[in-house]
């Protein structure tokens, strides 16, 4: 992509991007329209990115010119950049002077790792800055014509990982407490566990037709949607062949897009 091609960032007195700073900045779930207009001032000041798994390419071609680009991608399941290395990383730059963008998916604080991220940079006294960005569990499931919230359907909504640090199914979480809290879920990282978290749930007392909405590649060309059951779902994405990255949601607001679908989105 030719520079005159890129985005401009607007007139705006910007916050500065001095040497020697780590700036935490969400992309978004994957469309680069979801950017945020301070993550482009940030990806255009930027001297080194680097950026997790889930960033979608083009916005890396944003960056200004002979700005270095870093892979630190953590996917689940598959050989990744250990979290530590990567946090030594993001010191080591900052104090070699450079101006580091810490380009994450989603939202950096929502099971994103930069709350520890941002422990380790201030521990080692580099300064930090942080922009949130659109989180899967909302913009995701937006794309997917799916309301988190309606007036109509609830006025509590849960967001869980479907894994801890050892992989497993989040033992620490009250599947009972929850089961019975709130009305709608929203589950990032939890299709590998879906068989396991749904009988949960069901054991808990959730219904098993309750509605299931799984959505793979959101906000993307290739997004898909399954629209499912609590009691079915686990086997529906095994015949579907859906696979990560999905964001899950389970609740009466799945049966909403049938009337707030505004993209048409693929069935998966």
């Amino acid at each position: 992509m030719t520079d005159h091609a890129k985005p401009e960032v607007p007139a705006f007195d910007w916050p500065e991007f001095p040497a020697g700073l780590v700036w935490l900045v969400g992309a978004g779930p994957g469309d680069p329209g979801l950017l945020s207009l301070l993550g482009l001032h940030a990806l255009r000041q930027a001297d080194v990115v680097i950026h997790d798994a889930l960033v979608n390419p083009q916005i890396l071609e944003w960056r200004k010119q002979g700005a270095q680009a870093e892979y630190a991608g953590k996917r689940g399941g598959r050989p990744s950049a250990d979290q530590r290395d990567i946090s030594a990383r993001l010191v080591e730059l900052a104090k070699a002077g450079k101006r580091v963008l810490r380009l994450k998916g989603g939202d950096p604080f929502v099971f994103g790792r930069g709350g520890e991220e941002v422990q380790t940079l201030l521990d080692a006294d580099v300064p930090v800055r942080v922009t949130p960005g659109v989180s899967a569990g909302i913009g995701g499931l937006a794309y997917a014509g799916i309301p988190v919230t309606h007036r109509l359907t609830n006025q509590v909504v849960t967001f869980l990982t479907g894994h801890d640090l050892k992989n497993d199914t989040t033992p620490s979480i009250d599947w009972q407490a929850i089961a019975r809290g709130s009305p709608v879920l929203v589950m990032y990282m939890a299709l590998r566990h879906i068989d396991r978290i749904a009988a949960r749930l069901i054991e808990a007392g959730r219904a098993k037709e309750e509605p299931v909405a799984v959505v793979t590649n959101a906000t993307l060309p290739n997004m898909k949607v399954l629209e499912t059951t609590l009691a079915t779902c686990a086997a529906d994405v095994v015949e579907t062949g859906l696979t990560a990255p999905a964001i899950i949601c389970v609740g009466k607001v799945v049966s909403l897009r049938a009337m707030t679908d505004w993209l048409g989105s693929s069935e998966g």
